[in-house]
């Protein structure tokens, strides 16, 4: 995906690109090649009808659109809800299914008849080949391809170059992987390799979709929100950030990891990301520390999801098995385990009245994560924030922490999907701002 993007932009044709499913990684990867934000199109996490919206305002103008999928072609959720067939079911749009030809021959045939037959209505308008090791190897496969009429878009050879560095929840994020090389590699591995005039055609031949305009962002902004945005804290979709802009939020960039104090705000987000690779430097800003520390204390509202949880508890056991001090506005331990500890959609119902929403609204989000949360201090201070539901099993359980003014838990939600909770929470901004305690 991103060495077609590249191609794209260096062809000089203005490309707009989205991923499928919740993904904080690949997109930076996809914004870095096609010199836009990517957003991410997901249709458990936002409503048909807003998820339509946000395609439409963020395509508008573009020459092309393209949509990278999630997993296999019909792999979401529960009753493949988010998955990339719903949301090419969704677009009307054409599909070109990556096959991996590793150990195969005309068995890669007999693999994608099986994906034009199982749903009908996602229409493969061809393939592109992935590792492939020969000029026969690519020869046999794409003889046995045309026996079904199927186009063969593209041939990509086995080759070294297009590893790109990984650790424990995918690949090196951009703020911290040397991408632009990263890029290079991958652009000169697939340059030429691809029928970009053939993909150009078929995207002109898609299916026209009516698209909702997005609401347009208001003129007068009643609260500053700092978000923490730095390599510790980057899992931010785009369109989720900009529901509070939406809601009369104007969003303020800080970093924990170099800021000494918070900036001028009426309240604050912590989003995921890797803080466990940045443990020592978080725990030596002791001034940022005091500084979110002092907030608290006058109530400002925080809202902090999964690496943010992490940063606002006690301490952090390093997958080395150190200790790191953090915030302390949480009276929880967190540890890192060598083994993921969840993954998946969820359903969080709040169990109390807080910044984020009222006792009995859920939140459709999804988890991720390798750390587990240990209570630390008397029980008496834990108060869980929600009744969480796994999607795929339905099993449940109490997650996170609600306190008057703070909401953390390992929930990743999307403002865009979750627009009541984006109000109440620039709501209890405002009202902060309001009381004389944030910026005026």
């Amino acid at each position: 995906m991103s060495g077609l993007l590249s191609e794209l932009r260096k062809r000089d044709i203005q490309v707009q690109s989205y991923k499928v499913g919740p993904d904080y990684i690949d997109p930076g990867y996809h914004a870095l090649a096609s010199g836009r934000p990517c957003h991410n199109l997901d249709s458990w996490l936002v409503p048909q009808e807003k998820l339509l919206s946000i395609f439409e305002s963020t395509s508008r103008g573009m020459d092309i659109a393209v949509v990278e999928g999630v997993m296999g072609l019909f792999d979401g959720g529960r009753g493949g809800v988010a998955s990339t067939a719903a949301i090419a079911r969704l677009l009307y749009a054409p599909v070109i299914l990556v096959v991996n030809c590793r150990s195969a021959g005309e068995s890669v045939a007999a693999v994608v008849l099986g994906f034009q037959q199982y749903d009908p209505a996602v229409k493969i308008a061809g393939v592109i080949l992935n590792q492939v090791g020969s000029d026969s190897h690519q020869m046999i496969v794409t003889e046995a391809l045309d026996k079904l009429g199927v186009r063969v878009l593209g041939a990509i050879r086995r080759t070294e170059t297009l590893k790109v560095p990984e650790r424990h929840l995918g690949l090196l994020p951009v703020t911290e992987a040397p991408a632009e090389s990263v890029l290079e590699n991958i652009h000169s591995a697939i340059a030429g390799c691809l029928d970009i005039e053939a993909l150009l055609h078929i995207a002109a031949q898609a299916e026209f979709v009516e698209l909702p305009p997005e609401a347009p962002l208001p003129k007068c902004r009643r609260a500053r929100i700092g978000v923490a945005q730095d390599e510790a804290f980057s899992f931010y979709y785009p369109e989720s950030l900009r529901a509070l802009e939406e809601m009369g939020a104007e969003i303020v960039p800080f970093s924990p990891l170099r800021d000494s104090e918070l900036p001028a705000v009426d309240g604050l987000l912590f989003g995921g990301g890797f803080p466990e690779m940045f443990l020592e430097m978080l725990a030596g800003n002791r001034s940022m520390h005091q500084s979110l520390r002092a907030a608290a204390e006058k109530q400002m509202p925080i809202l902090a999801e999964c690496g943010g949880y992490m940063y606002l508890c006690n301490q952090v056991t390093s997958f080395e098995d150190i200790d790191y001090s953090m915030v302390g506005l949480i009276s929880e331990n967190c540890r890192m385990e060598k083994r993921l500890q969840t993954v998946g959609y969820v359903e969080a119902k709040a169990l109390f009245d807080n910044v984020l929403c009222a006792a009995g609204d859920a939140l459709r989000g999804h988890e991720f994560h390798f750390s587990r949360m240990e209570a630390a201090g008397s029980p008496e201070k834990r108060q869980p924030a929600f009744r969480v539901t796994k999607n795929r099993t339905g099993v449940q359980y109490m997650a996170g922490f609600a306190g008057q003014n703070i909401v953390a838990s390992y929930l990743h939600i999307h403002f865009a999907g979750n627009l009541k909770a984006a109000r109440r929470f620039v709501d209890h901004c405002a009202d902060f701002r309001a009381s004389g305690q944030g910026c005026n």
